[in-house]
């Protein structure tokens, strides 16, 4: 439930809103829309296999499951990639920022995003088949030695990126702060950029990671079998790599003020009054 109501706020947000019709929303926009899929397509039979004594079902159904949870789970971690590189153009190049992530340009990295996650979905899922695994037990995660190499181009490819783009954005941010305050001989403003820049920071990264690492480095050495792992400890992991999906929309959308804005006026119904008094408070 709070993943679906956090990520819709988002998507009819930036739908709604014009002022929001931007090359980076429509990258949260994605984002939005791969989350709200996870709450709705994979969490609520996941929900049913960790409760249920029965672990058997529709053999198509299982892996359907499977299949839309690798794709989903893929394509919310490229998107968060792909924001990365986004926010590296605008803190790090900003004179030509809006020449090289224009509209178009968004569009490819979001085409992109998804035909990888869809590619690797299918790729995890048809080697699966083709081994003529009928077993009608059916688990919330998947790891054999055949499917061992998914995580790396799933999330620890990734994630080394985002790590690598969000340390170059603080050491730039860091260095542009000290470059205004030489300008402005101001060291309180200097001390509040350089916080509010190693806050943001550390909330990116450390939700991204406190929610996936612990289920990926887990499920990879389940499926080497070299580490006893009980399985229980792993479904763990994987509902609290599910729930960045929920924690996405606060730190990617809730951040900025004109969002929490626009959250307040559909909360409360302002949007179907008219359009004047909507733009005029938005912009209030």
């Amino acid at each position: 439930v709070l993943i679906t109501c956090g990520n819709l706020l988002v998507i009819i947000s930036v739908i709604y809103f014009k002022q929001l019709h931007t090359p980076t929303n429509y990258l949260i926009l994605s984002l939005a829309v791969t989350d709200l899929l996870v709450g709705t397509l994979v969490l609520p039979f996941s929900t049913i296999l960790s409760l249920s004594s029965c672990w058997n079902s529709s053999y198509l159904l299982c892996k359907m499951r499977g299949l839309f949870d690798i794709l989903l789970c893929a394509s919310s971690i490229l998107n968060l990639c792909c924001i990365s590189i986004d926010r590296y153009f605008a803190v790090c190049h900003p004179l030509t920022y809006r020449s090289k992530m224009n509209v178009r340009v968004t569009l490819a990295m979001i085409l992109v995003s998804w035909t990888l996650s869809a590619l690797l979905a299918i790729s995890i899922t048809g080697r699966g088949l083709t081994q003529g695994n009928l077993n009608r037990r059916c688990d919330i995660f998947i790891a054999t030695k055949e499917t061992s190499p998914g995580p790396f181009f799933e999330f620890y490819i990734p994630a080394i990126i985002i790590l690598t783009i969000y340390l170059k954005i603080l050491v730039v941010a860091k260095k542009q702060a000290r470059q205004i305050q030489n300008t402005m001989k101001s060291e309180a403003a200097l001390s509040k950029m350089e916080n509010k820049a190693n806050i943001t920071m550390t909330i990116v990264l450390g939700v991204f990671l406190i929610c996936w690492t612990p289920f990926f480095l887990s499920v990879g050495l389940y499926s080497m079998g070299k580490f006893t792992i009980p399985v229980v400890v792993i479904e763990a992991f994987k509902w609290l790599g599910w729930s960045n999906s929920m924690l996405n929309p606060l730190v990617y959308a809730f951040f900025y003020r004109w969002f929490r804005r626009a959250f307040k006026m559909i909360i409360f119904g302002k949007i179907f009054q008219p359009i004047l008094v909507t733009i005029e408070t938005f912009f209030l």
